[in-house]
């Protein structure tokens, strides 16, 4: 590969990446200054958020993932110049796409409590729990269109608009959290209700907006007539949901191991989930960048495969990686500069932030290792396995709930304990995904031409 090679996968992956970005960041900003907003007002509203978010987005996230088969085969559909093919697979993911996140919006409003005390929700967290819950799941009933849209945008390499998605949804949140947390401009001081509110209007607001948007553009050669999709029949999303179940269940397994872990920490005291929500909430300002970065990576990489370019596929995972490591590296300069001012964004509590400055470096340390595994991740999704990144988080969940129970229970490390296991569970599946993606990449054309 040439050095002009290179530019060109940097500029194509830049397009798709970079609005996809400005967007997930802004979202991100957005839901910082909740979470600052909540904490200020009372520390426990962390951990409540940590109890609701994680079980709640990891039902989420699977409706979200399971749209991935569908990305990756019309990309490669894109790449192969089957155009016919590429509407069938949109049309159908766009009509049927929205079932699960109805059957889900059902689920949580019947056994949001269940749910919560599975996870060792105290009695004094649980109202919060609930009422949060009860006002922010009408967002499931959006989820399915806004997904299969998100697919159409980043195949069509036209993601431009999710940036104008982002600002919208953004904007409107923060001036109701401001409004209904507070209680400003003649509006009752609604506390954690208050921020529920405020993000399930916002998500409504943005979420036509982009509809606008998805439906007038002239630049989504992927996104399918409206006929065509009232009359897809369910086989063609079958066929994709079956490629993406792997991924959604890899999610499952990544999610599911999340929440262990805010079961875990709930053993230790009210507050331990708070202090993990705080560092995680840092992080995820970088994390987004590595996940909208993989989505480039992906849709590359399928495009690669379609009209077998070796070149193409190992390219792009190349410079997406640098491109992560660097934003990961500004992240870990600042945590050693300055990590307590970057923990009272959250908190006042002096404790509090003495104690999270030790974990916003372990994390941040981690940053490396988890950018591997998004990015190469994706790579190996790109080709059309999906079902080898779900193998390896099998037994990355597994492995990580077993590591945080032995030091948090066994050698009583505490909140540290849990971090400890973390890192070690991504340092591990980076080696074992980096090698399966150096085995998919020189075995490329021989596999492509069979």
């Amino acid at each position: 590969m040439t050095k002009e090679n290179y530019k060109d996968y940097l500029k194509r992956l830049l397009v798709i990446a970079v609005p996809i970005i400005l967007s997930n960041i802004i979202s991100q900003v957005q839901m910082l200054i909740d979470r600052a907003f909540l904490g200020h007002v009372d520390n426990l509203y962390m951990s409540a958020l940590s109890n609701v978010n994680s079980p709640i987005w990891t039902t989420m996230s699977f409706c979200f993932s399971l749209v991935v088969g569908a990305s990756i085969i019309i990309s490669q559909k894109v790449g192969a110049g089957k155009k016919d093919q590429t509407e069938e697979y949109a049309a159908a993911m766009m009509k049927w796409n929205n079932v699960i996140p109805l059957v889900l919006f059902v689920f949580w409003a019947l056994f949001s409590e269940p749910v919560f005390r599975l996870m060792g929700v105290s009695e004094a967290l649980m109202p919060i729990c609930l009422e949060y819950a009860r006002y922010f799941i009408p967002c499931f009933l959006i989820l399915g269109l806004e997904a299969s849209s998100s697919v159409i945008m980043q195949t069509s390499n036209y993601t431009k608009p999710l940036v104008y998605f982002g600002i919208v949804r953004a904007g409107l949140n923060l001036f109701l959290d401001w409004a209904l947390i507070f209680g400003n401009l003649g509006f009752p001081a609604l506390g954690i209700k208050g921020a529920a509110i405020a993000t399930t209007i916002a998500e409504y607001a943005g979420f036509i907006y982009c509809w606008f948007i998805f439906v007038s553009s002239k630049k989504l050669p992927t996104r399918p007539r409206l006929k065509t999709t009232l009359k897809a029949p369910l086989k063609p999303f079958l066929v994709s949901a079956r490629l993406g179940l792997n991924t959604a269940l890899e999610d499952f397994g990544w999610n599911f191991g999340n929440l262990m872990m805010i079961r875990i920490l709930n053993t230790i005291n009210d507050m331990a989930a708070g202090i993990y929500t705080i560092v995680f909430s840092v992080e995820i300002l970088v994390v987004v960048v590595f996940g909208a970065l993989g989505q480039g990576t992906m849709t590359l990489s399928g495009e690669a495969v379609g009209k077998k370019d070796r070149d193409q596929y190992k390219g792009v995972c190349i410079v997406a990686y640098a491109l992560s490591a660097v934003v990961a590296l500004v992240l870990l300069v600042f945590a050693l500069i300055m990590p307590q001012k970057i923990i009272a964004i959250f908190t006042s509590d002096a404790n509090i932030i003495a104690t999270c400055s030790m974990y916003l470096l372990m994390i941040c340390l981690n940053l490396f290792c988890k950018a591997g595994n998004i990015i190469v991740g994706n790579g190996i999704r790109g080709s059309g396995d999906t079902a080898w990144m779900f193998y390896t988080q099998i037994f990355g969940t597994i492995g990580v709930i077993a590591c945080a129970s032995l030091f948090v229970f066994v050698f009583k490390w505490g909140i540290a304990g849990v971090f400890a296991a973390v890192m070690l569970d991504e340092a591990v599946r980076t080696f074992v995904n980096l090698a399966k993606y150096i085995s998919i990449s020189k075995k490329l054309p021989a596999a492509i031409e069979a």
